[in-house]
């Protein structure tokens, strides 16, 4: 079962108008939807995205005007809400990252932990598998996705370990990959029983890639201010540092008042666009409880951030 991590926090962050529009843009299994629309009144809306084919299904199982969901990724929000005739909104939430669900469901690939194929694919709908990228990409060009998006000290021996290993067999399992990552920790002379598997960073590495969820994630944020009334909020629940990191100095450099470029001549006109303050930061970044991560250990990682939509003048 899959429990959504700071589930009344993110909702509460959200400031809910009842007559509101809101936008969802990871459904999952739907826990901070349900509970938006608990929040919002007869007038309210909430548009769901969400690129996994199980939870758009699960989506299509609630039955309610106000609500509906797009078999789309949130990095088309603009489109997607053009297209529904909806100009602005007052609330995005982004849940960022892969689920419980997917991650326990072996074939889907995301877990080291099962035997499953390597899809890992969050739309498996199109797209390269993780089995078939890995037995046809270079190996200067594995070892630089392991260490960009998996932060991996031994990216480079993880990634000469897996080519001389697809020469013998092509790797198409998770286990078959998680050993192999795994035989390069230990003739390291590290030790890791009890601790994070040695596989966890490879692997994380390879779906964050594969899916584009860095590049999708810089791509929205723009585009979630833009779509905000005044007053709107835009949380987001990150799981990993790289993750956190865009989000962090994206809403950081939206909330200053001095973004001019230094020793530049600028016109008067250009520096009043440049200078505009379109977000205030809300609170701090917000973590999970003690009380959250013993009932749901993945939540452990977790940091949500809120800014809001203030007004321009002029």
């Amino acid at each position: 079962m899959h429990l959504p991590v700071l589930l009344n926090e993110a909702v509460d962050a959200l400031a809910i108008k009842t007559d509101g529009a809101y936008v969802d843009g990871t459904f999952g299994r739907g826990g901070h939807s349900r509970l938006i629309l608990s929040r919002l009144g007869k007038k309210g809306r909430l548009i769901a995205f969400d690129k996994d084919l199980a939870a758009i299904k699960t989506a299509e199982t609630i039955d309610d005007k106000r609500f509906s969901i797009r078999h789309s990724s949130y990095v088309k929000i603009r489109d997607e809400l053009l297209a529904l005739k909806v100009e602005r909104v007052d609330g995005v939430l982004l849940d960022l990252g892969v689920s419980s669900s997917q991650l326990d469901e072996s074939a889907r690939g995301f877990s080291f932990r099962s035997e499953g194929p390597l899809d890992m694919r969050m739309d498996t709908s199109r797209g390269e598998t993780a089995a078939e990228w890995l037995n046809s990409v270079t190996e200067s060009q594995l070892e630089e996705v392991i260490r960009s998006y998996g932060e991996e000290r031994y990216a480079k021996q993880i990634a000469r370990a897996i080519v001389m290993a697809r020469a013998q067999h092509p790797i198409s399992t998770t286990i078959q990959l998680a050993e192999i990552v795994a035989a390069v920790v230990r003739t390291r002379g590290h030790q890791w029983e009890g601790k994070q598997h040695p596989a966890t960073r490879t692997f994380q590495a390879i779906r964050i890639y594969l899916n584009q969820e860095l590049e999708e994630l810089s791509l929205t944020l723009p585009q979630c201010v833009d779509l905000l009334n005044p007053g709107g909020r835009l949380v987001v629940i990150s799981f990993h540092s790289l993750e956190d990191r865009i989000v962090k100095r994206f809403m950081r450099t939206e909330a200053s008042s001095d973004r001019l470029p230094h020793k530049l001549p600028l016109r008067d006109k250009e520096v009043k666009e440049l200078s505009k303050q379109r977000l205030r930061l809300v609170g701090k970044a917000l973590r999970p409880s003690a009380q959250e991560i013993a009932v749901n250990p993945r939540a452990r990682s977790a940091v949500m951030r809120v800014a809001e939509r203030i007004m321009i003048n002029g």
